[in-house]
């Protein structure tokens, strides 16, 4: 039995279907674009859902949570793949490593190195918000799907798991946008992209280096697309509560504003426009960590050399 179910939450992820459908099944022949946009919007209104399901939200049971959101919009994440990162990147005194934190858009420095040229300029232009808008979806999905095809390989705990109950909730998504007549690509191109290009508004500066763990984590104080990132604009009071449910965050903020402001160390910005004046084509951060993982750790004193592809031994 349920022991507490969040109405608001379960009222607005029917809303997020509902008006997805409309847009697909009523809107599609005769206004595409506009069908597009509304299911764009949807998609990335489903993506915070997700966020807010994995995070024990709207009831009492898992299950029911995951299922509320097993519809998957934005096609590509699978719910239980993105659970498990994202709870691990909840491990505040690791927020920004580029090694521990799965969100990390910090890259070893070592790593950055060894990069080709072409990925490295890559990376600064997406660290500029411009570059996150247009190239982030890119290159955070192939990245994605890239570790994911190693983890699947490796047979990795749950990693196969989680993409077969992914599939099962993509087929029927797959089967309505076939059946309103949106082509595959295009959906793809109009919704899957641009969805996660309005996530990206909100990711682009959620964390920052800061030697306090609390430092890292970003407020946005008045922007308007609050409501589709579910109020994750006040995003140091969600990882100092991640157990407080959307509606409540900005309550919470209001009622002890000083001490939010001061616990985070001044990291804040009135609204997303700020943020975009400043840092639309100049980088916010440099793509290297500036601090941690500067040198790769050297192997164990007992372990064997590394084996190289050949399978000899690397020099």
């Amino acid at each position: 039995m349920l022991r507490r179910i969040e109405w608001p939450t379960v009222t607005l992820t029917l809303a997020c279907y509902g008006l997805w459908l409309a847009a697909g099944a009523w809107l599609w022949p005769v206004a595409p674009v506009l069908a597009l946009a509304v299911m764009a919007v949807m998609a990335a209104l489903h993506s915070s859902l997700v966020h807010e399901n994995l995070h024990g939200h709207p009831t009492s049971d898992r299950r029911v949570n995951e299922a509320l959101v097993a519809l998957p919009l934005s096609l590509i994440y699978p719910y239980r793949r993105y659970k498990a990162t994202h709870l691990a990147h909840h491990r505040d005194e690791r927020l920004t490593d580029p090694i521990e934190d799965p969100e990390s858009y910090y890259k070893a420095r070592w790593a950055h190195e060894r990069m080709p040229r072409w990925l490295r300029a890559a990376l600064v232009v997406n660290n500029t918000m411009v570059g996150r808008l247009v190239l982030g979806p890119l290159l955070g999905a192939a990245g994605f799907l890239a570790q994911e095809v190693r983890l699947l390989a490796l047979g990795a705990p749950g990693v196969r798991r989680a993409w077969a109950l992914h599939l099962v909730g993509l087929a029927p998504v797959l089967a309505l946008i076939w059946a309103f007549g949106i082509p595959l690509w295009l959906y793809v191109l109009g919704v899957v992209w641009p969805s996660l290009s309005l996530i990206a508004i909100r990711t682009f500066a959620e964390h920052r280096w800061h030697d306090a763990p609390e430092g890292r984590t970003i407020i946005v104080e008045r922007p308007a697309l609050a409501w589709l990132f579910l109020n994750n604009n006040l995003h140091i009071v969600h990882h100092q509560m991640p157990g407080a449910p959307w509606y409540a965050l900005p309550r919470l903020y209001a009622e002890r504003r000083e001490y939010w402001q001061a616990l985070n160390h001044g990291y804040v910005y009135p609204g997303y426009f700020a943020l975009f004046r400043a840092h639309a084509l100049r980088p916010k951060e440099p793509v290297a960590h500036p601090v941690l993982h500067q040198h790769p750790a050297p192997p164990p004193p007992d372990a064997d050399p590394p084996v190289a592809p050949n399978g000899g031994h690397a020099a």
